[in-house]
């Protein structure tokens, strides 16, 4: 029973680091341009744009967009 809860308490510290990390993935030059050639015809559908690029969430695509091409003012 000890090693069921361990494990559970394992699984939710792994989803936390890796939620973490999200904005650390970084994208080939190749991703970079589809999201950007992609983006332009879409949006911001992140949902549809991940659907693009294999292995990657909308949540990845957003982060990365955001971050590179965010605007301050």
């Amino acid at each position: 029973m000890t090693d069921i809860d361990r494990s559970s308490d394992n699984v939710s510290s792994d989803s936390i680091e890796k939620s973490s990390q999200v904005s650390d993935v970084e994208f080939s030059e190749a991703e970079e341009i589809l999201i950007a050639m992609v983006y332009n015809l879409v949006g911001e559908r992140w949902s549809l744009i991940a659907g693009r690029i294999p292995g990657r969430t909308a949540e990845e695509i957003e982060k990365y967009w955001t971050s590179r091409f965010s605007t301050s003012q």
